[in-house]
């Protein structure tokens, strides 16, 4: 399996025999287990997932490249038993993925077998580039969220709540073939679209505000991110004005970005047509960011970013602007980064401002 050999070839770098592998992603990841409970021990040869009597069927259907320890109720206990067996001296651990009291009863109970060597993003690096099959249940995620928004825009009427929205938007998500929603759905109208991150509202849609709406599917464990915004009757020329320079950002941007990029040197094209439009200050958020099985992932696509984007990362284009006391708008399209140029998963219509 890829995966395995190219996290076994860093174990060398680092001086580690092998390593510990406890966030539930990582763990997804490498080994197929979607279990919620376990953990991987893997070395140059060995591999290991270790589990409770509740997932051990799951975990033998899910998980053929790896060898099945049958652990008990308290899963430190069952990883000292099997590091006691194989008597490595140095073995990494996933320091974002442990609590501070985790690692001191883990470290109490191996301290005699072994060093526990603290490591940090080691596979979240490796998950940065997706493979076919990855980009394939992204690209259907995507699809759903497409057809999600479809069914969603005609229920866009005077009086209905933002909170109403974000259900039938969930709801299609799910009716469509997504697990689960990939974060809370965001909905805000009129003034309220000011705020990036709105979490929806009993407040009523009126006539003339705009709807921005932006949400994702989750199919099986990886996500999806889509915003649109949209006009509820007749926009009027600041609206429309200020739609078409958020999408020409967009579109520099999408026109632009490319492997080897810096997430900073993505952003700036579309934080320059912002500016030159006298709206800088009012796009206060990064350009974007990747998304995988976790809807925020690294790198990120914004002034602070100095890694570059590498082939094969899908991230979400999205600039907008948000004015205070007025509303706010923002486009976001998921796309796959390749060597030349994007390959854009989302078809949601965005070419101007909708009226509905």
């Amino acid at each position: 399996m890829r995966r395995l050999a190219n996290l076994r070839e860093q174990l060398a770098d680092l001086s580690l025999e092998g390593m510990l592998i406890t966030n539930r992603e990582n763990r997804r990841y490498l080994s197929g287990f979607t279990g919620t409970a376990g953990a991987l021990v893997i070395g140059v040869k060995e591999a290991f997932l270790i589990t409770d009597f509740r997932y051990w069927e799951q975990a033998a259907l899910e998980s053929p490249d790896f060898e099945l320890y049958k652990g008990g109720p308290r899963l430190w206990e069952s990883v000292k038993e099997l590091l006691a067996g194989l008597k490595w001296k140095r073995v990494g651990f996933e320091a974002g993925a442990l609590t501070y009291k985790d690692y001191r009863s883990l470290e109490e109970l191996v301290a005699a077998l072994a060093e526990l060597v603290p490591v940090t993003d080691l596979v979240e690096q490796l998950r940065q580039t997706k493979d076919a099959q990855e980009i394939e249940l992204i690209k259907k995620a995507a699809a759903i969220t497409d057809l999600a928004w479809e069914k969603t825009i005609g229920m866009i009427k005077p009086g209905v709540q933002e909170r109403e929205l974000a259900l039938e938007f969930d709801y299609q998500l799910r009716l469509n073939g997504a697990e689960g929603s990939a974060f809370p759905t965001i909905v805000a109208s009129g003034k309220r679209a000011a705020l990036p991150h709105a979490a929806p509202s009993a407040k009523g849609i009126e006539p003339g505000e705009l709807v921005l709406i932006d949400g994702g599917a989750v199919y099986q464990g990886y996500h999806a991110d889509m915003t649109r915004t949209v006009a509820l009757g007749k926009a009027d020329p600041k609206q429309r004005r200020i739609y078409d320079l958020v999408l020409k950002a967009q579109v520099e941007a999408l026109n632009n970005l490319r492997a080897g990029l810096t997430g900073r040197e993505a952003d700036e094209f579309a934080r320059k047509v912002i500016a030159a439009g006298g709206y800088a200050d009012y796009f206060g958020h990064g350009l974007g960011h990747s998304v995988g099985l976790n809807i925020h992932e690294n790198p990120r696509l914004s002034p602070t970013e100095s890694n570059q984007i590498p082939k094969g990362a899908v991230v979400t284009v999205e600039p907008g602007i948000y004015l205070p006391d007025w509303g706010g708008i923002r486009i976001e399209d998921l796309v796959v980064v390749e060597a030349h140029g994007i390959r854009n998963l989302t078809g949601s219509p965005k070419e101007k401002l909708l009226e509905i």
